[in-house]
């Protein structure tokens, strides 16, 4: 990977406010088999904040990434956009991309991990019979995959073809116009009438 630092400064922190303490980096990376992007930090020493996020600076055409998990591709590389929608269909998880989506670069471990997450959280958030029962068996169903045991597919639906599963086992499709159509992209339009 190479990498260029485009511009580092000293901000005012955007979550304690507190001015000339935050760092922010913005840096151009060239990822091998996926391109340049433009990674961006900002970290506080004063609070502890830090957000880090990856942009595609190139614009590929959408594109459907299909990989089977299993126990030999847990290391696999896997880019996500930030515009991208994540899916795990046999689990019944999905990640669709809002406002404030970020871009990452992981491994298909770490996915599993991310989606772990969230179940813990939705657990914690919904506590009625149904959600309970279903949000611990797709958690057991994650935890599994992550040791190795069973398989499932890994779904990256991306409308800007900017992401990426670095794997020669990963299946690169069309999206067709309909589903395309029907993706969200995290940002927001604005529609003249």
């Amino acid at each position: 990977m190479n990498d260029e630092t485009i511009n580092e400064m000293i901000i005012r922190c955007p979550a304690c406010s507190i001015e000339g303490v935050a760092k922010s980096i913005m840096k151009e990376i060239e990822i091998p088999h996926f391109g340049k992007v433009m990674e961006t930090t900002i970290q506080c020493p004063s609070c502890g904040f830090k957000h880090s996020d990856i942009i595609a600076l190139e614009q590929n055409d959408p594109a459907k990434y299909v990989l089977e998990i299993n126990k030999n591709n847990l290391s696999v590389r896997v880019v996500r956009s930030q515009s991208a929608t994540v899916i795990i269909p046999e689990i019944g998880v999905k990640v669709e991309p809002g406002p404030k989506s970020e871009g990452y670069v992981t491994n298909v471990e770490g996915v599993l991990t991310r989606f772990e997450s969230a179940v813990k959280k939705a657990l914690t958030l919904f506590n009625d019979a149904e959600s309970q029962k279903n949000g611990k068996h797709a958690l057991n169903q994650i935890q599994e995959l992550k040791k190795g045991n069973g398989s499932a597919t890994l779904i990256i639906l991306d409308p800007f073809g900017q992401s990426n599963v670095v794997s020669d086992s990963v299946e690169i499709l069309e999206i067709p116009e309909e589903e395309l159509h029907n993706l969200k992209t995290g940002f927001s339009h604005i529609e003249d009438n």
